[in-house]
């Protein structure tokens, strides 16, 4: 499936790309989506990425499983078995192109403080450590050829001081990504 790997363009217009799925995730999921966020490198602008792009859906309440494979099965939508407790992980492919990786957690008061939304405002409020971030970006991109798993373990050690500082600006507790 060599045209499934493939991914959009550098240069696509990710902030309207967002909106557009957004409201087909609300169509989908109407009301029990609470929060429908753009995460991940392709919310930081002036990134040049790996052009997927990432969105963090909040819901409640947080369901089973069956519930979204149902929702999101008949669409372009294919799940991704992944370690990690309370998420479900969608990949969307358009055309034999994959797009877009749904993340579906569950909504609470400390929604806002996750580390995706960490990463993301604090990269959006130091233009130089965004910068920093897309040379790093693309240096694991082209050393781990393609390998999704190996590209985000390589690049922790970065994400982890980002996390770190923003986490020190909001006086929160330090924790591991």
């Amino acid at each position: 499936m060599k045209n499934a790997m493939k991914v959009m363009e550098c240069g696509w217009d990710w902030g309207q790309a967002f909106e557009k799925e957004k409201k087909n995730i609300r169509m989908i999921l109407g009301s029990h989506a609470v929060a429908i966020e753009h995460v991940g490198s392709t919310a930081i602008p002036q990134q040049e990425t790996k052009s997927v792009i990432a969105i963090l859906i909040g819901v409640v309440p947080f369901r089973g499983f069956d519930f979204y494979q149902s929702m999101f099965s008949l669409k372009d939508y294919s799940y991704m078995q992944i370690d990690m407790n309370d998420r479900y992980l969608f990949k969307k492919y358009e055309n034999g192109i994959w797009t877009h990786n749904l993340h579906i957690v569950p909504y609470d008061d400390d929604f806002y403080l996750r580390n995706e939304f960490l990463l993301r405002d604090y990269l959006r409020d130091h233009p130089e450590l965004a910068f920093e971030y897309g040379e790093v970006e693309k240096c694991f991109n082209k050393r781990n050829g393609g390998n999704i798993a190996k590209f985000t373990r390589s690049k922790i050690g970065f994400i982890q001081k980002i996390i770190d500082a923003a986490r020190r600006e909001k006086g929160l507790s330090l924790q591991h990504v």
